[in-house]
């Protein structure tokens, strides 16, 4: 049982730690309480440079910012990083774009996971064979795909019978998708239902959320809508 969440003060910037037990945490930027998953954890590393632990996962005592760009920028322009941690703290001259690609890193390592576990069916025909036949929660399609290849696909979805149509995701480059899922070319994948499958998703949604409305990774409306 998750014991409730205590009010913030000012000694609530910094984790005990990297296991996250709470549900929610002070964002050190905002000052609000967010649910963990709206937010990035953050620990210094030996060197004294802040260091982003997008996977909760780094030891070390820790504060959390809100998982904007305009949260971490808004961390930085406040000295947010010095008053949480009570230390002089480094920040690279990259640190919002360093945070960022950790954040795509994470999406990568959650889908090869995904596709050791067989939950990705990689290959415009697997993936349309997966559309007929399986519970199929996104269609990946490469950034450079063909608009025909996206259209059979999107087509093959609105004959499925039953279930939520999947969601589109296009932001990955046919290369990530090659180096993600060990295979040459992969232009079309169907992602299956399971646990893992939900990890990717909510870290592409974070990812999202991150880079702002402007950048939609998830494409906001569903297949067979307009």
């Amino acid at each position: 049982m998750i014991a409730p969440t205590p009010e913030p003060g000012p000694a609530d910037d910094l984790d005990s730690g990297p296991k996250v037990r709470e549900r929610e945490r002070l964002c050190a930027a905002t000052r609000t309480v967010r649910p963990v998953s709206d937010l990035i954890r953050f620990v210094v590393g030996p060197d004294g440079e802040a260091v982003p632990d997008v996977k909760h996962k780094l030891p070390g005592r820790g504060i959390w910012v809100t998982a904007t760009r305009d949260a971490l920028d808004e961390a930085i322009k406040r000295k947010a990083f010095v008053r949480g941690f009570k230390r002089e703290v480094r920040l690279p001259a990259d640190f919002v774009n360093r945070t960022e690609r950790l954040l795509e890193q994470a999406v990568l390592d959650a889908l090869a996971i995904a596709g050791k576990a067989g939950l990705v069916a990689a290959g415009f025909g697997k993936a349309e064979t997966a559309l007929a036949r399986e519970e199929v929660v996104a269609l990946l399609h490469a950034a450079e795909a063909a608009a025909e290849g996206i259209r059979k696909l999107e087509a093959a979805s609105r004959r499925r019978q039953s279930g939520e149509p999947p969601v589109v995701i296009g932001f990955l480059t046919s290369a990530q998708l090659d180096l993600a899922l060990n295979r040459p070319n992969v232009v079309h994948a169907a992602l299956l239902a399971g646990p893992v499958s939900e990890t990717f998703l909510a870290r592409c949604r974070r990812l999202e959320r991150f880079r702002g409305p402007a950048t939609s990774i998830i494409r906001p409306e569903r297949l067979g809508q307009t």
